[in-house]
């Protein structure tokens, strides 16, 4: 007897992008959860600003914006430059990402806190590019 191959369906593009928005909003705040459990102190000051902390809302917050430009993004790229939608998108993202510590770095927090910070933007990262586009064939 032969055993037959077991395929699982393949989940549908919308599916696939709702749990990639998902994964980078808990992703980021498990890592910030982790950090205030170990101490970091959220607090940061930016020159001229009060100091402000970043709270468990504002990760949620900026990871889901993130995450929904980011599928924007990717869908108008689909639709506008097709065969280069995946390649492009993904480059796109990385230089976002790249971009995105610039506020991490220019800011007064402990050492601790930047780690932690720095590491939500990378979840978020990666947490998209793995599950926003569509799988190679």
């Amino acid at each position: 007897m032969s055993a037959a191959a077991a395929t699982t369906p393949a989940p549908s593009p919308l599916r696939r992008r709702a749990l990639g928005v998902a994964a980078a909003v808990v992703a980021p705040l498990a890592i910030w959860a982790i950090g205030a459990l170990a101490g970091v102190d959220y607090t940061v000051e930016s020159p001229g600003q009060p100091a402000t902390v970043i709270g468990a809302g504002a990760i949620v917050m900026i990871a889901l914006a993130a995450a929904l430009l980011g599928w924007a993004a990717l869908a108008l790229l689909e639709r506008f430059a097709t065969r280069v939608a995946r390649p492009l998108w993904i480059s796109l993202a990385i230089v976002v990402t790249v971009l995105s510590f610039v506020p991490v770095l220019s800011v007064e927090a402990t050492g601790g806190a930047k780690l932690a910070l720095g590491a939500t933007h990378v979840a978020v990262a990666v947490a998209l590019i793995a599950l926003l586009p569509r799988p190679r064939r």
